[in-house]
Formats: structure tokens, C-alpha cells, sequence
């Protein structure tokens, strides 16, 4: 009896245990923890515009950074010694306006080249190719890409024909929008004018776009981002002629609503925020923000309100990015500087794959009010935060992700490159699954238009919490046809410090 009675009472105590530890709270989530770098390098102010490429091939990423009138920025990313200007002695000092900064390889020679939209006098394009030791080189009329009038904003390099080179898009905040077909595969490169051809010539107020494979049919599409109540454009690719399919769906307000003119979009910015393998898209707005949840049957649920996301105000960048590495992407959305105003910025986490919290710390309350990219310029494993600010106690600040190490390596970043190694596959999507299942653990597309006016060549990059291995699944889209590569059994330890280069065919063949 006595056995019985201390086997009972060490059953009661087993399981008072077990409902205690069912119910201790999760552990708390890493302090959000940023911190300036360079503060004399990055501190001055009337910035706009941000964009990343690795333009000297040493493997990690430079940023350029265009000013409202003063000589622009190129830094140099010399890792432990930090970042040098090298705009002057690499032709990059350009004393203009700079609305608009695109990266790709648009000559197919294997570096990044750098495309610039400027607000005021003729020229308001340039076309800067890298011509490595020797600096970048202006041939923008000479390739039929310089543009002598005009409002420019976000440029956009895409294969939208999937001939296997870049074409560039660019959207006007004054007059149509334009598409130049690149048509350098016979020799030198040579861009042609398919605006009117293609039906692309959206003459609304346009600001932001992202091209994406919205419809899944194997070619690119682009939403874009109009001003002073316009409706929202999304425009379906079909054999390189193009519609506006945003009539009546959550892409036409964007939840700003039309015909205020003091309304409008500024960005919009595609990311799979449930993780459901299909891209969603956030509209950065003046007006209340909103996010566009697509759903399975091929529509769009607005879902912005119901997740906390639809603050009102006015905002000029949205930015995603898993930064504390939990696998759920997480969201920047900086306000702008208007009618004497300076907008916070927000920092939104995503809880658990449940709902958005605001968790801007005091690091992040600057004068940020346009450009706004996740970039691990340290190779870290984490994600840190580039910021620009065009008014006068404004800057250009890079803020160091301070995540613990032990959290920060739970990451992979994966590049996407073509056979031949070079840089011609943005909006290509990449998939992680659990290595040998169909678990997936996260999307991403590269860069077809980000930041504020802006297009970097960047990798993607995935939180992977536990830091497992996983399967890595690339998809191209071009001629109508989706196809995937998949590259199994990685194991995340083993690209600490470094990038996953995929090289994939468009007809998905993984070369290395």
C-alpha cells in the first residue's frame, strides 16, 4: 500500500510539473538593438535614394547614395576598415538631383552597372557602366537610354521578354511610363522603345513599382504606385503586350482609397508575409497603408487594418526583412517630411506568424524620410538597416544589426545568378523546405525595385531559426514557362561569413 500511495504521489507531482511547464510564457523575444556605424561617414544630410551592388566583386556589398544636388556617394564596403567614398575617383560624383538608382548588368559582362534618374535640367537619365579598374562611364545615349525630360522615379531592370538579358523599365511622376527593350544579343547593346508597342504608357502619377510573376503564367508583371488619387496600376505581361488588371481588386486604393488628391502610393513592396508561398503586396501610402494578401483562389484580401498595419499618415518607403531571424519577415515603413512634418518610422515584428508589433527602438527615431534597404553589409548573418533623409537634419546613416551571435548565424542568403555568372535573373523566387520534405520555410524574389526609387543587386535572405538544413528551390519565369532548380541537403553552418551563388538556365537547370 505504502508503494501504491508514493507511486500515486509521484504521478501527482509528474504531472503538476508537466502543467507548469506547459504553462511557463515562451521565452522573450532579443531586445531590438540597432547602432549607427560611421557616423562622420553617413551623418550628412539631403539624401534620397540608397542602392547596393558588390561593384568590385570582393563578395561583399557597396552602397551607393544620391543627394538633393550635392555629389553623390559610392562606399566602397572594405569590411573590418569600414567603407571608403571612391564616388570621385570612380565617375560617380555626379552634383545632381538623384531621384532614381537602379543596379544590373544590362551589357551582360559580369559586374553591376548603375542606372540614375535625376530631377531638373536635361539629361534626367544616365546609364553608368562599370568598367572596373577604370571607373563608370556615362553611355546612356549611346545605348538609347538618355532621357531629356522628365519626372523619373523607381527603375526597374527586368527580363520582362525572357530573352536572357535586362530590359529596364521606368516610371514618370509627370508623363507615361516607359519600357525599353534590350536588344543587345546581335552585338553591342542597344536599348529600343517598346512603350507604345507594349501598352505599358501608363500616363497616371506613377512612383513606386515591383515586378513580380503575379499571375503565375510564366512571364513578369508590375504593380505600380501612383500619387494624388490615382488608382493603383497592375499590369498583367501577356506575350510582352500588357493590361491594367487592378479594377475592382485590393491593388486599386491600395487602402488609401482614389481621387484624393492629397492621396497616393508611394511604394509598393511584394513579400510572402504568411508564408503560403504566394507574394503578397504592402502599399506605402499617403493615406492609411495596406497590405494585399493574395489569396488561393488567384484574388486579393485587404488585410492591412486587421493586422495592425494600416496606420495613417504619410509614408514614402515600405521595407521587408526578417532582422531578428525567426523565420517571419518582419517590416521598415519610413514616414516622409511634409508640410513641415517629419513622420516616425516604424519598425514592425512579427509575432509568431500571428500579428505586427511595434518594436521601433530609440536607435531607429532619426529624420529617415525616403530610402530604407536591409542589407548584412557585415556578412554577420543578420540583417542591418540603411536609411536616407532628404531633409536638412537629416542623414544617411547605416544601423548595425546588434542580434547575438548565436541568433545571427541562423540565416542563409542565397544569389541568384545566370550560367554564365552574371546578374540578369531579378525576379527570379527562391524557396526553402526542410531538407528532404515539402515543408516550406520561407520565399523571397530578388530585387526588382526597392527602397525608395530604388533597385539593388542584392541576395535574399532567410531567418532559419535552429539553423537546419534545407533543400533550395530557385524559380525563373520567362516565354510563359515557370521552371525550377533545386539544390538539396544545405546546411546554413557552412555559409557563415559568405553567400550560396546559385547559377541557373531559364529553363531552371542548377550549373553550380
Amino acid at each position: 500500500m505504502r508503494n501504491l500511495i508514493l507511486l500515486i504521489a509521484l504521478v501527482l507531482i509528474a504531472a503538476a510539473a508537466l502543467m507548469w511547464i506547459r504553462y511557463v510564457p515562451a521565452t522573450a523575444p532579443e531586445p531590438v538593438l540597432f547602432s549607427p556605424v560611421q557616423v562622420d561617414a553617413f551623418s550628412d544630410p539631403g539624401t534620397l535614394t540608397d542602392a547596393w551592388a558588390d561593384i568590385d566583386g570582393d563578395g561583399d556589398p557597396d552602397r551607393f547614395v544620391g543627394f538633393n544636388g550635392s555629389p553623390a556617394r559610392m562606399y566602397r564596403n572594405d569590411g573590418v576598415e569600414g567603407f571608403t567614398d571612391v564616388a570621385a575617383a570612380a565617375g560617380l560624383a555626379v552634383e545632381r538631383s538623384v531621384r532614381t538608382a537602379a543596379w544590373g548588368d544590362f551589357d551582360s559582362d559580369g559586374d553591376p552597372d548603375l542606372l540614375l534618374g535625376y530631377a531638373g535640367d536635361a539629361p534626367v537619365t544616365a546609364l553608368f557602366r562599370n568598367d572596373g579598374p577604370d571607373g563608370f562611364i556615362d553611355v546612356a545615349a549611346e545605348v538609347g537610354l538618355r532621357l531629356d525630360e522628365g519626372s523619373t522615379r523607381q527603375a526597374s531592370w527586368i527580363d520582362y521578354d525572357g530573352d536572357g538579358d535586362l530590359d529596364l523599365f521606368l516610371a514618370l511622376r509627370d508623363r507615361e511610363n516607359r519600357l525599353y527593350r534590350n536588344d543587345s544579343g546581335s552585338g553591342s547593346p542597344s536599348f529600343t522603345d517598346v512603350t507604345e508597342a507594349s501598352g505599358i504608357g501608363d500616363t497616371r502619377r506613377s512612383v513606386g513599382a515591383v515586378w513580380l510573376d503575379v499571375d503565375r503564367d510564366g512571364d513578369f508583371d508590375v504593380v505600380t504606385a501612383n500619387m494624388n488619387g490615382d488608382a493603383n496600376g497592375l499590369w498583367l505581361n501577356d506575350g510582352g503586350s500588357f493590361r491594367d488588371g487592378a479594377a475592382g481588386t485590393a491593388i486599386e486604393g491600395g487602402g488609401r482609397g482614389i481621387g484624393d488628391d492629397a492621396l497616393g502610393t508611394v511604394r509598393t513592396c511584394a513579400a510572402d508575409v504568411d508564408r503560403d508561398g504566394r507574394f503578397d503586396i504592402f502599399f506605402a501610402n499617403y493615406g492609411p497603408n495596406d497590405l494585399a494578401r493574395a489569396t488561393e483562389a488567384g484574388g486579393w484580401e485587404s488585410v492591412g487594418a486587421a493586422l495592425g498595419l494600416a496606420i495613417d499618415a504619410r509614408y514614402d518607403t515600405c521595407a521587408w526583412g526578417d532582422f531578428d531571424n525567426d523565420g517571419w519577415l518582419d517590416l521598415y515603413v519610413n514616414g516622409t517630411v511634409t508640410g513641415g512634418t517629419q513622420y516616425r518610422d516604424w519598425l514592425f515584428r512579427r509575432e509568431g506568424g500571428e500579428s505586427f508589433i511595434d518594436v521601433t527602438p530609440p536607435a531607429l527615431e532619426v529624420a529617415a524620410d525616403h530610402g530604407a534597404t536591409w542589407v548584412d553589409f557585415d556578412l554577420d548573418g543578420d540583417l542591418d538597416l540603411a536609411l536616407t533623409g532628404v531633409a536638412d537634419d537629416g542623414m544617411h546613416h547605416l544601423m548595425q544589426n546588434l542580434l547575438k551571435p548565436e541568433f545571427a548565424w541562423h540565416s542563409l542568403q542565397v544569389r541568384v545568378l545566370d550560367e554564365e555568372g552574371r546578374a540578369t535573373r531579378p525576379g527570379a523566387e527562391v524557396r526553402l523546405y526542410a531538407a528532404g520534405t515539402d515543408e516550406l520555410l520561407g520565399v523571397g524574389i530578388v530585387d526588382t525595385g526597392s527602397g525608395y526609387d530604388a533597385q539593388s543587386d542584392l541576395p535574399v535572405h532567410f531567418g532559419l531559426p535552429g539553423a537546419q538544413p534545407v533543400d533550395v528551390e530557385v524559380t525563373v519565369i520567362a516565354n510563359g514557362t515557370r521552371n525550377s532548380g533545386t539544390v538539396r541537403g544545405i546546411d546554413p553552418a557552412d555559409y557563415r561569413g559568405r553567400v550560396l551563388t546559385i547559377h541557373i538556365g531559364l529553363g531552371g537547370q542548377v550549373v553550380r
